[in-house]
């Protein structure tokens, strides 16, 4: 195991990143999505099963991580309000789902926008926010 922080959270499988991303969404309020120069949002289409799906992060830095090498995707901030009120229904009405953080595993927990607004609901009303 690695003495970095950053590289150990990444290790993590797909189930344990949702769950660390739950829990740092909640406390940090935002969600961290990658933006290109003309202020359009990262959008991944998987090659097996041709899910198209936004990826999020729970902070900066592990945007910025995947965002390694490219040249033009930088980190954008959206607050949970936001995303509940805004992000949620426009991700359903275009039919993406949600990529949960990917890490440095090809493993990657995609989920419905209302099926993660529900889940942060509920750490929410868990630590009594």
């Amino acid at each position: 195991m690695s003495n970095n922080p950053l590289e150990q959270i990444l290790a993590m499988d797909g189930e344990e990143r949702y769950d660390f991303f739950l829990d740092q969404v909640v406390e940090e309020r935002e969600i961290w999505i990658l933006v290109n120069d003309d202020h359009q949002f990262l959008k991944i289409v998987a090659e097996e099963d041709g899910v198209a799906y936004l990826p999020v992060w729970p902070a900066e830095v592990f945007a910025i991580d995947y965002a390694k090498g490219s040249d033009n995707l930088s980190p954008k901030a959206i607050s949970l309000p936001d995303f509940f009120r805004k992000w949620v229904p426009g991700l359903s009405k275009d039919g993406l789902e949600v990529g949960v953080f990917p890490g440095a595993d090809s493993e990657l927990w995609i989920t419905g926008p209302q099926d993660l607004k529900d889940d942060l609901q509920e750490v929410l009303s868990n630590t009594g926010f």
